[in-house]
């Protein structure tokens, strides 16, 4: 972020008497495992951390470089996911507000009005707005962005080393040929997301047998 672009939205409802502003951004809704993570973040206003947009726009090792820089600098932030398992009972759209719920409640701080990237909302008990684009628009959404974004990787790069066998570390879940391909020929595991493989599996899908080994997981 090298200039005020990023903060024109929220200078309109600065200046219509909004005072504490936060962003709301998803990440992993696509993929065909793991979790769809979420991340809230309130800046201090015009703070100013250069490279800051969407998350889809930084290479990987940009977007590490500013993961501490906003936990640091944030005024407040949270990390919140919800598991593939709630991902196949609710629906991925429902899941992500889930998701979007645990971040906000992670919060030391209460906005007055929360950001939401999309054009779809959800009444969290808090004023909202959607903004379409948002993470390339909104400091506040785009360092949401880069959290929920570097959390979610982090997440399948562990999930990698459990399931080496499915490539998680390069695709990160998403459906990739090489996904696919494994998938082929090792079934799926326990985080793949059934929901979504319904028409890849079709009527084969009752037949799947899926372990579950012990792990951790947290949110």
């Amino acid at each position: 972020m090298s200039d005020g672009k990023m903060w024109e939205i929220e200078d309109g409802f600065f200046s219509g008497g909004v005072g504490t502003i936060c962003g709301v951004d998803e990440a992993g809704r696509g993929p065909l495992a793991g979790p769809v993570y979420a991340a809230a973040v309130i800046l201090p206003p015009h703070l100013d951390i250069p490279g800051l947009t969407d998350s889809k726009k930084l290479t990987d090792k940009k977007r590490r470089e500013l993961f501490p820089i906003i936990q640091e600098q944030a005024i407040a932030y949270g990390i919140g996911f919800a598991t593939e398992k709630e991902i196949d009972e609710i629906n991925i759209l429902q899941a992500t507000f889930l998701a979007m719920e645990r971040a906000l409640g992670q919060l030391a701080v209460k906005p007055d009005l929360v950001l939401i990237d999309g054009n779809r909302e959800k009444n969290f008990g808090i004023p909202v707005k959607t903004v379409v684009k948002g993470d390339s628009l909104s400091a506040n959404i785009a360092a949401a962005s880069v959290l929920a974004k570097v959390s979610r990787d982090d997440f399948m790069l562990e999930m990698a080393k459990q399931y080496p066998q499915y490539g998680f570390d390069i695709h990160k879940g998403y459906p990739t040929r090489a996904h696919y391909d494994a998938l082929r020929a090792y079934s799926a595991c326990p985080i793949h997301r059934m929901s979504f493989l319904k028409k890849f599996y079709g009527e084969k899908l009752s037949l799947i047998h899926i372990s579950e080994p012990t792990r951790r997981r947290g949110i």
